[in-house]
């Protein structure tokens, strides 16, 4: 059984953001390596500005009071925890040259690839999963 955990994350709504650093954050603690692809959307899972500006579903709003009870992490938060447990975010390239992003736009130690970067990982990962 592989010891990689590959990741896509290609939508970027709050819930999504969830699902992805949720499943990512859980292997990473179970001494998994753990790379995510973002790409399109998911893009903002990882920016600056907007991954603190994630959309609710549609009549899911309720959820937010949830959360806060819960006291579950604000994204952010997550993306931080992710990154001190080595979880390597690949940011696409192609998307980021299609929406005018640099680098910079993004948090602190993402790496910039292709879909051939990722695949190259994602090649004895197990399980990889798509958000």
């Amino acid at each position: 059984m592989s010891n990689k955990v590959a990741i896509i994350a290609s939508t970027g709504g709050l819930f999504d953001a969830y699902k992805v650093f949720n499943i990512a954050t859980a292997a990473a603690a179970s001494e998994k390596e753990v790379a995510i692809f973002f790409t399109f959307e998911g893009l903002n899972l990882i920016h600056k500005q907007a991954m603190y500006n994630l959309e609710m579903p549609a009549g899911k709003e309720h959820f937010a009071e949830g959360f806060e009870k819960a006291q579950v992490p604000n994204i952010p938060q997550l993306v931080e925890v992710a990154g001190e447990l080595g979880v390597k975010f690949i940011a696409c390239q192609m998307t980021m040259d299609i929406m005018g992003l640099s680098k910079e736009d993004f948090v602190t130690g993402i790496e910039v690839g292709g879909a051939v970067t990722f695949l190259e990982y994602a090649k004895d990962a197990s399980p990889a999963l798509t958000f």
